[in-house]
């Protein structure tokens, strides 16, 4: 063994996790993503999935996706700046500009790698980003890679923010990023707050809307959107593989950003363009999303009674405002104690621990789809109380 395999050899968290029978990750499913899944030889409660629209295993969307494997094949084998556009891509990216609202979009094969890619090569050495300190992490890395200074400010603590701004040079290009929906919390950007600071220290706005789509604005076109701030924010990313069903990602933003990032974005040019299944896949989710207002609808009707019924459970959740419901425990292995126990009890949650989190902020997170019903979020709570109770996380 070399040096490296020295070290990492001792390393062994996740087996001691294993030992005591608690490692949460890596579960098998054995069929269709949908709100009762099957793993392990058992139907499951799916309270763990990002698929807010509830379309991964919609008839239509799988359709698309075949008769898009059939014409153009698995994959594309190159990137989009060689030989890897499809005209399917193309159609894609001018329907996505036209539902966010802004000139254009470009379209990459994961959200990680939009973030990643994006941030890096948008700005300078002697320019600016700024992040709130509970951004997703393809935003972290994305300002790691960037050759500019790094900010961070306290999470949506507007005063903070301006600190933050008031450091930087009033010539230099400031680039403030930030989730729209933070993904952990479930809470929402201080949006208005951050626009007035943006025309007060003439700063650059970027929001991701990775848990934003299918869940807020007009026929779920976002945050930025249910603020009215679509024209005010500079640069919007998303995510196909939430509410679209897919996977993927885009940028959207004015013509001079996005021919910039074009020809100068290494995870854009650099990375094999989607697959004809996956572009057709969120291309379908996207018409049924513009059809189908009723989707979003149900998803908040689901959405209020799931808050409604772990608040008067006395669950701890935070500042929530969206299907995201985060119910705190505050300490990692009771974490994983409690998400197995809600595993035996039929019902599939996802564990939140550093450095998704601080230590402190441990939680279990439960996430609604449009096609859950209420019986289903009383069974998942009723099996929730059960096991807070156990470990004493309930009055």
């Amino acid at each position: 063994m070399g040096l490296l395999q020295d070290r990492l050899e001792q390393w062994r968290r996740p087996q001691e996790y294993m030992e005591a029978g608690i490692y949460p990750y890596f579960r098998q499913i054995t069929g269709r993503q949908g709100t009762e899944v099957q793993m392990e030889g058992r139907n499951i409660l799916m309270f763990g999935s990002n698929a807010y629209t509830g379309l991964p295993g919609d008839n239509r969307v799988v359709a698309a996706a075949a008769e898009a494997l059939q014409k153009y094949g698995t994959g594309c084998a190159g990137s989009r700046f060689l030989n890897g556009t499809l005209d399917l891509h193309v159609q894609l990216e001018k329907e996505i500009a036209d539902f966010i609202g802004k000139d254009e979009s470009l379209v990459f094969s994961t959200g990680f790698t939009v973030n990643s890619g994006v941030i890096a090569c948008l700005t300078g050495r002697n320019d600016y980003i700024i992040r709130d300190d509970r951004d997703h992490a393809s935003i972290v890395d994305g300002c790691r890679l960037s050759m500019s200074q790094n900010l961070k400010y306290r999470h949506n603590d507007m005063e903070d923010l301006e600190k933050q701004l008031q450091k930087c040079e009033p010539e230099a290009v400031k680039l403030i990023v930030v989730d729209g929906v933070f993904s952990m919390e479930g809470d929402l950007a201080k949006l208005p707050e951050i626009i007035r600071l943006k025309k007060k220290y003439n700063a650059t706005v970027m929001v991701d809307e990775a848990h934003g789509i299918g869940v807020f604005g007009r026929n779920g076109r976002g945050v930025c959107d249910h603020f009215g701030l679509t024209k005010e924010v500079d640069l919007i990313m998303g995510t196909f593989s939430k509410s679209l069903a897919s996977v993927g990602g885009f940028i959207a933003a004015d013509s001079s950003l996005i021919n910039w990032i074009r020809h100068n974005c290494r995870t854009y040019i650099f990375s094999a363009s989607n697959t004809p299944a996956a572009t057709a896949a969120a291309r379908m989710s996207l018409r049924i999303l513009l059809q189908e207002p009723q989707i979003i609808e149900r998803l908040w009707a689901v959405t209020n009674y799931a808050l409604k019924r772990f608040r008067e459970e006395g669950f701890e959740i935070g500042d929530t405002e969206s299907p995201i419901i985060p119910l705190y425990v505050r300490d990692t292995v009771r974490t994983f104690e409690v998400t197995k126990r809600a595993f035996e009890e039929g019902v599939f949650i996802n564990p939140v621990i550093p450095p998704a989190c601080a230590p402190q902020d441990t939680l279990v997170r439960v996430a609604l789809m449009s096609t859950h019903t209420n019986e289903q979020v009383d069974r998942a709570v009723k099996a929730l109380v059960k096991v807070f109770k156990e470990f004493g996380l309930l009055k």
